[in-house]
């Protein structure tokens, strides 16, 4: 059963998990997607370092390999010196010591004057064909086992440069054999052997950019396999050997050492190969850093993605389920919750869709409470009424025995004015007590406000001149029961009483397009459209107590509809009529209701 539930909940999560969910996949796919990213671009940076740091290989051996040619083309300078060339020839004739040592000073100073000009030559050592060595710059010796290398070399070249490399000390050094030429003519004839020692420490240090912290550029000489330069590399033999043999430009390789990021490149004017190894963890350390730091910010804004996207959630959500929480109070019948303090604080300016909900909701528990409310109010004015109907209840058979007690004593006396008046008064309280229906025809109306004009004219006489003009193929029509008569009454209420002259009340009733026309008018002081106009809206309170306009007004509506009514017009001294607009209808009062609410 549990594992039911819980399958149907994660079958139809709420909203709160949907969102969540929802938000929390957004972030994962926009992490992941970002991720990648960032690994594609960071490899692609990598492979900009690994050229990069290779085409700066390749100008820094250039650069070298140009100073080197330099140093070559001083070499040739220097055999072809004339002073020199002149100098050597003499000490093949065998001079005096005297002289021997006249000429090697000379050749010295010449050496000197050449050696202190470059910055890259760390001494200038010349061997004469007698054995005699002269050395400007750097006092250091050549051993003769040394001597006896170089000189063969030298022969070997026929005058050309031979680069050689001392060995363990890591010397470079430039020996050429000294021809004998005149002008331009070359004896070939053996003067000397020059040997050149180069700083190429130096040379490589202005001419490489690329060696950082931990790094560093190796000179390896491809026919011997040991390093030109430095003394001490950090790789091995064996592991200088392996990566000059390797075919790739750069790598990343594991020795002894430790890792390193190797750049090679061969040289086109030496049989040397430059090697560039950077430890991997030196030079990468900030990217390696780099790339974490991203990572971790990632990581960061996805949890507070997820926090703010949960906070998010909440706050839609909670609102809804408090609200929630209320209607379903509100559907079990707990009305006493009903009132505004229940829901809480609701803003009134917030825009958002929850909080138009709630303002929504709070105006609909208003209406309720006001529909409660009113209805309560409205119950208790019915019982009220009912109660004091049932105080005021007379039995209408005493009134009827009364009146007709009062009629026969009326006729017993020869009084008919007094007969008529209580005959005419027994028929209005039948007619208004009797009659349930609240739709009679225009007959019973009509002889209901006979019964009222022969009770008036007992009081007003000859003053009151009651006129009716009705054709009989309308008497059958249905009207709103007590229509004609109170506007009989406020006609002689308002027309008649305030004048001492006679007073003509009319009802006159015609066929229109889509009803009748019944109109009560009288020929009374009249009145002005501004308190015709205060009258219809309400806004003046007359001195009438029995039935007005309004009460006439409001049953035809109800009746007939809103499109049927009572309508004035009048004009100081002029009089006033007063028109009641029905539908003609004929029948009993149930097809009324047919035809009306039809």
């Amino acid at each position: 059963m549990l594992l039911f539930k819980n399958k149907s909940a994660f079958k139809n999560p709420g909203i709160f998990n949907k969102m969540i969910m929802l938000i929390s996949f957004l972030l994962l796919l926009s992490f992941l997607f970002s991720l990648i990213f960032l690994q594609y671009v960071y490899r692609i940076y990598d492979h900009q370092i690994y050229e990069k740091a290779s085409e700066v290989l390749g100008m820094s051996s250039v650069s070298i390999e140009n100073e080197l040619k330099e140093l070559e083309q001083l070499s040739f300078t220097v055999v072809s010196d004339e002073q020199i060339q002149n100098c050597l020839r003499q000490l093949l004739d065998n001079p005096s010591p005297y002289e021997r040592q006249l000429l090697h000073n000379k050749i010295i100073n010449r050496l000197v004057a050449f050696a202190g000009a470059e910055k890259y030559v760390y001494s200038m050592i010349l061997m004469d064909a007698n054995d005699g060595v002269m050395t400007a710059g750097n006092r250091e010796w050549l051993s003769e086992t040394l001597q006896d290398q170089l000189k063969p070399l030298a022969v070997a070249g026929a005058g050309s440069n031979i680069w050689y490399t001392q060995g363990s000390k890591n010397s470079l050094l430039a020996v050429r054999q000294i021809k004998s030429y005149t002008g331009s003519t070359f004896t070939l004839d053996n003067l000397g052997t020059l040997v050149i020692r180069i700083r190429v420490e130096r040379i490589i240090a202005d001419s490489t950019i690329i060696a950082g912290d931990g790094g560093q550029l190796i000179v390896v000489d491809k026919g011997t396999g040991r390093s030109v330069y430095p003394g001490e590399p950090l790789l091995l033999p064996g592991e200088l050997a392996r990566e000059v043999q390797r075919p790739e430009a750069y790598r990343t390789v594991g020795y002894s050492k430790g890792t390193y990021f190797v750049t090679k490149t061969n040289s086109s004017y030496m049989d040397w190969t430059y090697i560039n190894a950077t430890p991997f963890n030196e030079m990468f350390r900030q990217i390696t850093f780099v790339k974490r730091l991203v990572v971790f910010i990632f990581g960061c804004i996805l949890l507070l993605g997820l926090l703010l996207g949960y906070r998010l959630a909440r706050s839609i959500v909670r609102p809804i389920s408090k609200l929630t929480e209320k209607m379903r109070r509100i559907e079990k019948g707990d009305l006493d919750n009903l009132e505004e303090q229940a829901l809480g604080f609701v803003s009134q300016t917030a825009q958002d869709e929850v909080s138009q909900l709630n303002r929504t909701f709070q105006m609909m528990i208003r209406r309720i409470r006001e529909l409660i409310d009113e209805n309560y109010a409205k119950q208790l004015v019915i019982r009220e009424t009912e109660l004091k109907a049932l105080q005021a209840q007379i039995n209408p058979h005493f009134l009827y025995n009364t009146l007709e007690s009062i009629n026969w004593l009326a006729k017993v006396n020869k009084q008919k004015q007094i007969s008529e008046m209580v005959e005419a008064l027994g028929f209005l309280l039948r007619s208004s007590i009797g009659l349930k229906d609240p739709l009679i025809s225009l007959e019973k109306e009509l002889n209901i406000v006979r019964s009222y004009v022969i009770i008036q004219r007992t009081r007003f006489e000859e003053r009151l001149d009651f006129r009716l003009d009705v054709p009989d193929g309308l008497l059958d029509a249905l009207i709103p029961k007590l229509t004609l008569q109170p506007l009989v009454e406020n006609a002689i209420r308002y027309a008649l009483e305030p004048n001492i002259g006679a007073c003509i009340i009319s009802i006159s009733i015609s066929r229109t397009e889509d009803g009748l026309d019944l109109r009560v008018s009288d020929n009374g002081p009249g009145m002005t459209a501004e308190f015709i106009r205060e009258l219809e809206q309400g806004r003046i309170q007359t001195r009438g107590e029995g039935i007005g306009l309004a009460n006439i007004t409001e049953r035809i509506r109800i009746v007939f509809g809103q499109e049927w009514g009572t309508g004035i017009e009048s004009r100081p001294g002029k009089g006033t009529t007063i028109h009641v607009h029905i539908p003609y209808v004929r029948g009993e009062y149930r097809h009324v209701q047919i035809t009306a609410g039809g």
